[in-house]
């Protein structure tokens, strides 16, 4: 928290958007934090989740050599992404398959949604928490957060017990609204402050027959 309070960087989100999330690290951690993407606040999650794990998910690599040279104490993992924010109204079509629907290890799905590139523990892990802020997805050629928040929704659905909370950030551009109201589903919605969006995603191994959205 000193680094934030003694430095002049804008956060990249609001005080009232970190709050979000931050009253769910009080209540879960020390727990298992997964990230989508790496910035000037992921020291503030790793110290907010002391003595849990916290995971980043990176898709620019001079961009993670930058940051773990001044912090090297974060966890990151850079990742690549294949699609373009062009593709978001094609993907969603995608997305309305049955293929879609199973609820699988994201390395099994048949979904062309699901991201199957990620380190093997990350798929391993049952996460409590996941934050989508990423991949870039402001300009068309960017690669758009339509595949992360469709993996996070599959993620938290295949976890072992339990729930996930899932926080989606952006939610002002249509790319970010609109997937997630479909994949992490407006049934799970908890609140929306600003521009993040807060779900509560159960374990759908945990009950079978549960329908992908309620």
């Amino acid at each position: 928290m000193v680094h934030y309070a003694t430095s002049n960087v804008t956060p990249q989100q609001t005080k009232k958007e970190v709050s979000v999330s931050l009253r769910v690290l009080q209540r879960k951690s020390p727990c298992n934090f997964l990230v989508f993407g790496l910035g000037l606040d992921s020291l503030m999650w790793t110290a907010l989740n002391h003595g849990g794990r916290t995971v980043f998910l990176e898709e620019d690599k001079s961009w993670i050599d930058q940051i773990t040279k001044q912090l090297p104490s974060l966890e990151s993992y850079h990742v690549a992404y294949n699609t373009k924010v062009t593709e978001a109204d094609e993907l969603m079509e995608v997305g309305k398959r049955e293929d879609c629907k199973a609820v699988v290890d994201p390395r099994e799905s048949r979904c062309e949604l699901a991201l199957k590139g990620f380190p093997s523990e990350v798929y391993d892990i049952d996460w409590d928490l996941i934050m989508v802020d990423a991949p870039t997805g402001y300009h068309d050629g960017a690669p758009g957060r339509m595949s992360a928040i469709y993996t996070a929704g599959l993620m938290a659905r295949n976890r072992e017990e339990g729930e996930t909370d899932v926080f989606v950030h952006d939610v002002d551009r249509v790319v970010e609204d609109k997937f997630s109201k479909a994949f992490l589903c407006e049934g799970y919605l908890i609140e929306q402050e600003g521009r993040i969006r807060h779900f509560t995603i159960p374990s759908h191994r945990a009950r079978s027959g549960r329908p992908f959205c309620p």
